[in-house]
Order: C-alpha cells, then structure tokens, then sequence
C-alpha cells in the first residue's frame, strides 16, 4: 500500500508563516511529481503548487513570491514554505503524489489533509 502523511498545519496570524510536510512511504518505486492542493470554505479544490522529478516547479498565480515547494527525492517528502500568510490563505491543504508503485501501477494517491488558519 501507498501511504501520504502531512504535517505542520495550525493557526498562525496574518503574515506568517508555516512549512507544511508530507511523507510518502509504503511500495513505492518512484514519485514523478508531487504537490500541495487546498479547499477553502465554501470553495472548490484548487492547485497550490507543485513540484516535479526534473525539480520543475510552479506555482497558482495567488502564492507566487510568497510559497515555496521543495522535495527531498531520497525521503519521499516534500515541503510547502509558506510565508506572507493571508487570511485567504485558510484553507484545508492536502498532499498529491503521482507514484509508481513497486508492482508497477501508476497512480495519484491524497494526504488526508491539514488545517491551515490565518487569523488574527
């Protein structure tokens, strides 16, 4: 099986910041892309950044600047830096890995989410 963990989300005041992680373990034979998504109240998901094999990076037009993806291949985990917080930031992010796993399917596997609160 195929496992994504995320960590690091909370409340934080309007112009902070935080660093998301999300850990891939299980039967994985290899990661092509990973990335951050996020679904605000009332909103639909949305693409927030990622991250793929190549180091490629991009971004949503709204958290260009100010967030920051980065991956490190040899513990499956990548990292959303987030900085400049603002309170539309509030969202629920959740980790997406496009992953091969060790019997050869290719699959998009979900984090099962956390909690980001910018609020003051």
């Amino acid at each position: 099986q195929v496992q994504l963990v995320e960590s690091g989300g909370g409340l934080v005041q309007p112009g902070g910041s935080l660093r998301l992680s999300c850990a891939a373990s299980g039967r994985i034979a290899g990661i092509n892309a990973m990335g951050w998504y996020r679904q605000g109240p009332g909103k639909e998901r949305e693409l927030v950044a990622g991250i793929f094999s190549g180091g490629r990076t991009n971004y949503a037009d709204s958290v260009k600047g100010r967030f920051t993806i980065s991956r490190d291949s040899a513990k499956k985990t990548a990292f959303l830096q987030m900085n400049s917080l603002k309170p539309e930031d509030t969202a629920v992010y959740y980790c997406n890995a496009n992953i091969v796993t060790s019997w050869g399917a290719l699959g998009d596997y979900w984090g099962q989410g956390t909690q980001v609160t910018v609020s003051s």
